[in-house]
């Protein structure tokens, strides 16, 4: 995973929900982010949901040439890459992954304990 300039505490949603947040700046400008949704799960934090931004990583994804777009993980391994929008800027990009997140937990938890079988944990 990239290292960031900023990577507050995830903000805890419920005993076994939280987002966490990093990024980096430069001059008011995102360089690049990772947004993610986890679920704790056998002794560790899994990812849900992640969106990203690092042009320069080995693999990396640009938003403002590619589009953001989600990943969606299941048993800790990325199984599916949806489109969200096409080329945006940076800021936009971080912005539009908080909100969706924020906006849909509930709905992705929902699916993520249905793959695994579990029942509702997340007390959402």
């Amino acid at each position: 995973m990239s290292e960031y300039d900023i990577a507050p505490p995830p903000t805890r949603l419920s005993n076994s929900v939280q987002l966490r947040f990093a990024f980096s700046k430069d001059t008011g400008t995102v360089t690049k982010f990772m947004v993610q949704l986890e679920y704790w799960l056998d002794g560790d934090w899994q990812t849900v949901v992640r969106y990203d931004h690092d042009r320069d990583a080995e693999g990396g994804h640009d938003v403002t040439e590619e589009g953001l777009h989600r990943d969606l993980y299941r048993e800790g391994v990325k199984y599916r890459v949806e489109e969200v929008t096409g080329p945006i800027s940076a800021n936009k990009g971080f912005e539009l992954a908080e909100e969706d997140l924020k906006e849909n937990v509930q709905e992705y938890i929902r699916r993520f304990e249905r793959w695994l079988g579990v029942k509702d944990r997340s007390n959402l």
